[in-house]
């Protein structure tokens, strides 16, 4: 099949190349509509007990949140709240918004709050005040469009404003997005052409994988604009997507030219090459990609909607780059022909070597017999290095993705921080635990209950806010940070007091709150391991057939799994703690979002499995060649060894500079984790424990039953030859022995 592919794009690459164009021209005008329609598409698992307090609350009372909060602050320190002018400045600014872009203002001077309702409102040095907005829209996307409107608005002459709240921060993100995109972009792209060029010693070779990964991001912005008509996509699957494809299409491009330059070396002719280079390469582009794809399908088991738009975006783009790497790079390929090594850098004068002794006698070759020659020492020495490194997740510490997320300077970070620190508690922006009480309870068991909990450690105060017939409204203060151990055992606590007489269900919520800090980790956790199980088992039966083994598939698992806790280890350290706190510029918040790790973990082990594809599969065809198992090892790993580190060189400049580029935190900590997975399995992984293990397991390594055989029966792909008996000479005239 793919070798007609290489027939087919080498007759007609003219008309391939124009439809791949019109398609790039179709989605610069409508691709790039794609920033506003995209959400925070909804962190939360809608089945928690928090969510579903929350859907109660507002059932029954209305909505009590707001949307949006703008601080006023005089930072000389001249005027107060209670001067005129102060005043004038604040009135004149909310009085400006027009009432259909807003269901409630509430601020110092709003009418109907009792005195002490206004100075909940005034900073303890009444320099700063605050007014919390709720804007109309049945929708996100909706409100966010209300918010938008009146956000030029909020302004109040000589006073510093502050923006803050769900809105602003959503707004914010929306807005950077593009920006963060581009930046990273215009930072590696010129890295990526250096190392292209160097790595190909030629300007035209080192340009087509760049084509490919811009065709990609093209791609990425329409495909993801088409699935916002049909479920709602997060603003961060953007920069993850966008990420993952160029990433992707530059690697399928480093190996598919790396392999047809081959192919015309070997054949000089195009016509030959093109169907050899998508036989080979091709095949095992194509099984690499569909394990990142089965890999990103496991975010879709995740409660989490946001999760679902990771998975569904992400699943998309691979796929398209896949079909853009197999259909579009040869048709490039077929219409550059020899020419593909025109403007070649002049190389270095070398002696004449035999093809078939480089293959062992070359860097990876000579690392990989020095690695085999003690395979238990290796594969123990290299292991417990990863195994003491993963050793640091033991200080993780779950939080939930909130204003901290954002960069210090931020007006959502300061907002929040001024609101927490310089105001008194009990105010309308103050963080709350939401309880609603079902069932027929009288008002002095409701009042009762309250005070019990008031009386709760972490408590700053609890009271009986709503009533009717049916369900009560309770809520209790906290102080500090929603995600802090403290607030969070409180929740645990007010769940284990005893309810109130009547009362037949107790749900604890409470927008943004610990509730939902702590259910959605819970959550996270239980989704797990059935994500894994299933993405390792979809993997497995995909790598049977790739590799035609059974042990090498179940080796790539376990390896993957070894790396994967190592690199989230290093990033417990250096994100949670702080390590990269001062080369990346950002504030440590002392906790991490469970949600990151899942996401890293899918992603890095599609792409750990994608290189373990190469590797495994040079080998497979020296094995098959020659039946010499240590001879495979060193040639596989001398083939690839160079371009997979190539591979993974690129894959960490696009990786690395779309964390370092965001103003998110949670980007960066995605975007830094898999680039640090990606370095642990270039070289830890690759150079030490993957030609260990395989020369400890020898033969076993290629064994597998009749079903996976194709019709040879030897285990060989259809055409391949089988690997020659005990005592007969391989093709280099080496005699097999085992």
């Amino acid at each position: 099949m793919f070798a007609a592919l290489g027939r087919f794009t080498h007759r007609r690459p003219v008309s391939v190349l124009l439809a791949a164009l019109a398609f790039a021209v179709f989605a610069v005008f409508w691709g790039t509509g794609l920033f506003p329609a995209l959400g925070s598409a909804g962190y939360a698992d809608p089945d928690t007990e928090s969510e579903r307090a929350d859907r109660l609350i507002e059932r029954e009372f209305g909505d009590i949140t707001y949307d949006a909060v703008v601080v006023y602050d005089d930072e000389s320190g001249a005027l107060t709240v209670d001067a005129p002018d102060y005043a004038d400045a604040v009135t004149s600014a909310v009085d400006g918004i027009p009432d259909e872009l807003v269901e409630s203002v509430v601020g110092h001077w709003s009418p109907g709050l009792t005195e002490e309702e206004r100075e909940l409102l005034v900073s303890e040095d009444r320099t700063a005040t605050y007014v919390a907005i709720r804007v109309t829209g049945e929708t996100e996307v909706e409100r966010l469009a209300s918010y938008e409107q009146i956000l030029p608005l909020l302004e109040a002459d000589g006073l510093q404003n502050y923006m803050g709240g769900e809105l602003n921060s959503l707004q914010q993100l929306q807005s950077t997005a593009m920006e963060d995109l581009g930046s990273a972009q215009v930072i590696a792209f010129p890295i990526l052409f250096v190392l292209l060029v160097i790595i190909f010693r030629g300007l035209v070779a080192a340009i087509v994988p760049l084509v490919l990964g811009m065709f990609s991001i093209l791609g990425s912005m329409v495909l993801l604009r088409l699935l916002t008509s049909v479920t709602d996509i997060s603003v961060f699957a953007l920069q993850i997507t966008a990420m993952l494809g160029l990433g992707l299409a530059i690697d399928y491009g480093l190996f598919l030219v790396s392999r047809f330059r081959d192919e015309l070396a070997r054949h000089d002719d195009v016509g030959r090459a093109l169907p050899a280079t998508l036989a080979t390469a091709g095949r095992t582009v194509t099984y690499s990609g569909l394990t990142v794809v089965v890999a990103l399908a496991g975010l879709l088991l995740f409660p989490q909607p946001v999760s679902r738009s990771f998975g569904l975006g992400g699943m998309t783009v691979v796929l398209f780059t896949i079909i853009s790497a197999v259909v579009v790079l040869p048709a490039i390929l077929a219409l550059l022909g020899r020419r593909i090594n025109a403007l070649a850098l002049p190389r270095p004068r070398r002696r004449t070597v035999d093809a078939a002794a480089t293959s062992e006698t070359g860097f990876w070759a000579s690392a990989a017999t020095v690695v085999m020659r003690r395979p238990v020492v290796s594969l123990v020495a290299s292991g417990a290095v990863l195994l003491i490194v993963a050793s640091a997740l033991l200080t993780l510490n779950p939080g939930l993705t909130n204003h901290r997320y954002l960069p210090a300077d931020n007006d959502g970070h300061i907002s929040s921080n001024m609101i927490r620190d310089e105001f008194p508690s009990g105010g309308p922006a103050e963080g709350a635990i939401d309880i609603a009480v079902v069932g027929n309870t009288d008002p002095a068991g409701l009042a009762d209950y309250a005070e019990r909990l008031d009386g709760l450690e972490a408590a700053t105060g609890a009271a009986v806010e709503r009533t009717n017939d049916d369900t009560a409204l309770v809520s209790v203060g906290f102080s500090g940070d929603p995600d802090d151990t403290a607030n969070l055992d409180l929740v645990r606590e007010i769940r284990a007091e005893s309810p109130p007489a009547g009362a037949t269900e107790i749900l604890v919520g409470g927008p943004g709150g610990p509730a939902l800090t702590l259910d959605n980790t819970a959550s996270t956790l239980a989704a797990l391991p059935v994500t894994l199980l299933v993405v390792v088992t979809a993997t497995l039966v995909l790598l049977f057939f790739a590799f035609r083994s059974v042990l090498l598939p179940i080796k790539a698992v376990l390896l993957g799994f070894l790396s994967l806790a190592a690199s989230l280890g290093i990033m417990t350290w250096g994100v949670q703690e702080g390590g990269f706190a001062s080369v990346l510029g950002f504030e440590p918040v002392g906790t991490t979002d469970i949600w990151t790790y899942a996401i890293i973990v899918v992603i890095a082990f599609g792409l750990i499995t994608d290189y373990e594809t190469f590797i495994v599969s040079r080998a497979r065809e020296e094995y098959l060649a020659t039946g010499d198992n240590t001879r495979a090892v060193k040639v596989g790993l001398q083939r690839t060894g160079g371009i997979i580190s190539s591979a993974a060189l690129l894959m960490v400049v696009v990786l690395g500079t779309t964390g370092i580029m965001s103003d998110s935190l949670v980007i960066t900590t995605i975007g830094i984790g898999l680039a640090v997975a990606m370095i642990l399995d270039a070289t830890l992984v690759r150079a030490l424990v993957v030609p260990a293990s395989m020369r400890l397991f020898g033969d076993l390594n290629w064994w597998a039953p009749r079903f996976l055989r194709p019709r040879g029966g030897d285990g060989s792909p259809d055409g391949a030859p089988a690997p020659p008996a005990k005592g007969a000479r391989d093709s280099h005239g080496a005699v097999r022995t085992g």
